[in-house]
């Protein structure tokens, strides 16, 4: 998805001006958690709502059939190779358990459609293995801040699924960035961001789920 995205600096970023250097992508975004049958946590279903500019940008040209309408058939490959290309970035996500890190196992099931201007991305993000539900966490950032990502409004922008009864999750919304903050940080400075870089954790998006 980082390769994808960048093609965003051409299209979108050019009359940004230095003071809006970061971010160049804005993702309002929703997570389902999945539950097993025997209430284990199994995985993360994400669905990522780009801003209407991204989502011109990426979406030219895809119109097959020119009938003025972009299909999840004509989105497929799109859907495909973002999905496949977040391994290197982690896939913008952390799932912890107990405190403990998780891997994941690649993602599943990617799909895309196109409404009222705006390009959607799903996809499961399975777990490679499941863990215990009594205490897990969920942030939702990109390190490098070139993709802001903003829970949606309301107390289901993280939901669970097939949870234990008695589980629930509270969200934690990130504080958007400062004015002065942005104008004092260069583009350089973004530029020397990597996958393991801390910055971007400020703007992370954080559900923790208690199970009794």
């Amino acid at each position: 998805m980082r390769y994808a995205l960048a093609g965003a600096l051409v299209g979108v970023a050019l009359g940004a001006g230095p003071a809006l250097a970061h971010p160049h992508v804005w993702i309002t975004a929703r997570a389902e958690v999945a539950y097993a049958a025997n209430g284990q946590v199994t995985g993360v279903r994400h669905a990522w709502t780009f801003d209407e500019a991204y989502s011109a940008y990426v979406t030219q040209g895809l119109d097959k059939n020119n009938d003025g309408k972009l299909t999840p058939d004509e989105l497929a490959d799109l859907a495909k190779v973002n999905t496949e290309s977040l391994a290197e970035f982690d896939y913008f996500t952390i799932v912890k358990a107990g405190g403990v890190k998780q891997a994941f196992a690649g993602t599943a099931e990617p799909s895309m459609t196109f409404e009222e201007g705006k390009a959607t991305l799903r996809f499961l993000l399975p777990l490679k293995a499941p863990v215990s539900p009594k205490l897990v966490s969920l942030e939702v950032y990109d390190p490098t801040f070139f993709v802001s990502f903003n829970l949606a409004d309301g107390d289901d922008a993280v939901k669970l699924a097939g949870a234990p009864r008695g589980c629930a999750a509270t969200i934690t919304r990130p504080k958007p960035i400062d004015a002065a903050q942005g104008q004092r940080l260069s583009e350089g400075f973004f530029e020397a961001l990597t996958a393991a870089s801390s910055f971007g954790a400020q703007f992370s998006n954080r559900a923790l789920i208690v199970c009794p």
